[in-house]
């Protein structure tokens, strides 16, 4: 698998919650995410922290860790790539509650950290 493919949410794979029944959280800590700036086309690099309460599926790690390298290459704003990675893992795996954070090495002297969220409706 060669990272400079496009990211796909189908990349993703799931395996059963194994205790379905009760909720908990799993937090994923990815320290080497590398994206490009689409203005400037140096590298950006960020830790991709995703905290999610499963549902039925969790997330198999190593999809995960490969699905993260696709972006290596792709031209894309940190607001965009925050959203588009929590997007593509609440597809994948349907979970109760999610959030991702992105927290981006400082270029210029500032920093960024951009938090998106997604909560399943709940039934009423």
């Amino acid at each position: 698998m060669e990272p400079t493919e496009t990211p796909s949410v189908e990349q993703l794979e799931t395996f059963p919650n194994p205790r379905p029944g009760r909720e908990f959280d799993i937090e994923i800590v990815c320290p080497e995410f590398t994206s490009v700036c689409p203005k400037t086309g140096q590298p950006d690099f960020g830790t991709i922290t995703y905290t999610y309460t499963p549902a039925a599926a969790c997330v198999e790690l190593k999809s995960l860790k490969l699905y993260l390298q696709r972006f290596r290459n792709q031209g894309i704003f940190y607001e965009q790539v925050t959203n588009r990675l929590l997007d593509d893992f609440v597809a994948a795996s349907q979970p109760v509650r999610c959030k991702v954070v992105s927290v981006w090495t400082p270029r210029g002297g500032i920093t960024t950290t951009v938090t998106c969220v997604y909560e399943a409706e709940r039934p009423k």
